[in-house]
């Protein structure tokens, strides 16, 4: 029952998940915060089996940071970031143990002064895309996404857009997800966003 929302707009990346961390039908907790900073610029969202989440974010988190400390403080780009974790998710695939993880890597690139969303399954397929959507939030959302997304669109038109999916969602979903946590990437890194 888990939600992962991203949306990229022209002066960044919106991620939104949801606060429940939920087995079958219980809600085992209502603060569970489905994001890891993986770099200043680079932030992932994750959805799956619980233990699987946990344990690859983490991991990508440690190899990421382990990266800009050999490299002399250099950070893994969102682009370069998103093959990382697209290639340790492809390589588990074909190991006893692959990780049942779905996630969505917002970032942004200050070399190039772009934002970045990309879209990553458990099957290692990834794509960079304006807005994306995993767990039951795909079912519900991306008609709305698809209706009002706008390429020119800054973080408050972007937020504003959040806002109609969240009302959607609580419209439509039989479970109540506790609300979200709404984070922002931008040149000045990431900001987590109250009121949510």
């Amino acid at each position: 029952m888990d939600i992962i929302l991203g949306i990229r707009v022209a002066d960044g990346t919106i991620i939104a998940t949801s606060k429940a961390a939920t087995r079958g039908i219980s809600v085992l907790k209502d603060t569970d915060d489905k994001t890891r900073p993986l770099n200043a610029r680079n932030l992932i969202a994750y959805t799956g089996e619980s233990g699987d989440t946990v344990q690859f974010a983490e991991y990508i988190q440690a190899n990421v940071q382990l990266y800009s400390m050999r490299e002399n403080d250099i950070e893994l780009s969102p682009k370069a970031t998103a093959s990382f974790v697209r290639n340790q998710l492809a390589s588990s695939l074909r190991s006893r143990k692959p990780y049942q993880v779905n996630v969505l890597i917002g970032g942004y690139d200050v070399k190039t002064d772009t934002p970045s969303l990309n879209w990553i399954d458990y099957l290692g397929t990834q794509v960079e895309l304006p807005y994306g959507a995993h767990g039951y939030a795909a079912f519900y959302a991306t008609s709305l996404l698809d209706k009002h997304y706008r390429k020119d669109m800054k973080v408050d038109d972007g937020l504003a857009l959040l806002k109609l999916c969240l009302k959607e969602l609580e419209t439509r979903m039989p479970i109540d997800f506790k609300g979200v946590y709404v984070k922002v990437v931008n040149k000045d890194g990431i900001k987590e966003i109250e009121g949510y």
